[in-house]
C-alpha cells in the first residue's frame, strides 16, 4: 500500500542546452541508495503514485528537458538519449554523485541504457522498463517505416492524425506486417483527438523524441559487460499483460541479444500508474515487484 510520502521540494538545475525542473522526496538516513524514476516524455508528475510506496527512500523524479517544466534552451528540435543521459548525469552528481537505484520507463529506459553506457558509476542498479527500441525486434524494418511514417504524418498534420497512428501502434499486438503498413490511418475523433491542426511542431513525444528515441541502437557490448559483472546491475523488464506490444516486444530482444532474461512486471506499459494522465495501472503490485528486485543484494 502507498505510505504517505514526504513533500517534494522542487528544484532546477541548469545542464548544456537545459533547465531541469526536478522533485526530492526525503527520507530518513537510513543508507538505502537514493531511487530515481523517470520516464520520457512523461515528466515528473507520472510517477507520484510509485514514489509513494518508496517513502522509506529519497525519491527523486524530474522532468525531462522540453517537458513539462524543464525547458531547453539549445533551440534544437529534437534531443537525443545521450543528452537526456548527460542531463541525469549531472542531476545525479548534483544530489551527491550516486550510486542510486534507477527505475526508468519507455524512453526513459533508453535514456537510462545511455546513461548506462556513458555513466555506469553513477548507477547501482538500472531497472528499463519497456525501452521501445525498434530497430532490435524481427520485424524492424517494418517497425522503422511506421515510425518514421508517424513522425511526417505529425510534420504534415499535427497531433491529431500522428497520435491516433502512436495509440493504434503502442496497443496492437504482434509483428508488424505488410498487411498493417497499408491500412488506413485510424480516425483522431475515434480518440477523443484534435481533427484541426493547430500549426505547432514541438511536441516532446512527436517531434522532440520520437525518432532520436526509438531509433537509438545501444551498446549492446558495454550492456551485456554489465549483466556479466553485475555493476551497474541491469534488469530489463516487460509488463504481464503487454506481451506482444511493440515496446514489451524489443525489451524481449534486447534481453536475448544481451543474454538474459526478461523481468516480468505486473499489469502493463503504464504498470505503475495510479490515475496520472487519467491511466490506472496495477501500482500496489507493480511497487511490489519493483522494491523486490532493487533490494535484491548482487
Amino acid at each position: 500500500m502507498t505510505t504517505p510520502a514526504t513533500e517534494p521540494t522542487t528544484r532546477t538545475l541548469e545542464t548544456r542546452g537545459a533547465v531541469i525542473a526536478y522533485d526530492v522526496r526525503p527520507s530518513g538516513s537510513n543508507g538505502k541508495p537514493m531511487l530515481v524514476l523517470i520516464g520520457s516524455p512523461m515528466g515528473a508528475a507520472g510517477f507520484t503514485t510509485l514514489a509513494g510506496h518508496f517513502a522509506d527512500r529519497t525519491v527523486v523524479t524530474y522532468d525531462p528537458r522540453g517537458v513539462e517544466r524543464s525547458k531547453k534552451t539549445d533551440g534544437a528540435p529534437e534531443s537525443t538519449p545521450e543528452e537526456h543521459a548527460d542531463d541525469l548525469a549531472r542531476l545525479i552528481e548534483h544530489l551527491g554523485g550516486g550510486p542510486v537505484d534507477l527505475f526508468a520507463s519507455s524512453g526513459g529506459a533508453v535514456n537510462a541504457l545511455a546513461l548506462a553506457t556513458l555513466h555506469p558509476e553513477k548507477l547501482r542498479t538500472v531497472v528499463a522498463h519497456e525501452p521501445p527500441l525498434v530497430r532490435l525486434v524481427p520485424d524492424a524494418e517494418a517497425a522503422e517505416r511506421v515510425t518514421r511514417d508517424m513522425h511526417a504524418t505529425y510534420q504534415r498534420g499535427g497531433v491529431g492524425p500522428a497520435m491516433a497512428k502512436f495509440i493504434a501502434l503502442v496497443s496492437y499486438v504482434g509483428p508488424l506486417t505488410e498487411e498493417y503498413l497499408q491500412q488506413p490511418a485510424p480516425d483522431p475523433a475515434m480518440f477523443g483527438l484534435p481533427t484541426e491542426d493547430d500549426g505547432r511542431r514541438d511536441d516532446a513525444l512527436l517531434a522532440q523524441n520520437l525518432l532520436s528515441c526509438t531509433l537509438y541502437e545501444p551498446e549492446l557490448a558495454t550492456l551485456r559487460g554489465f549483466i556479466a559483472s553485475g555493476s551497474p546491475r541491469l534488469v530489463i523488464a516487460v509488463g504481464q499483460q503487454s506481451e506482444g506490444q511493440l515496446a514489451s516486444r524489443a525489451a524481449r530482444a534486447l534481453a536475448q541479444k544481451l543474454g538474459t532474461e526478461a523481468e516480468v512486471f505486473p499489469s502493463d506499459h503504464g504498470g505503475f500508474l495510479g490515475g496520472e494522465y487519467g491511466q490506472r495501472g496495477d501500482p500496489d503490485a507493480f511497487a511490489a515487484k519493483l522494491r523486490q528486485v532493487v533490494d535484491t543484494e548482487r
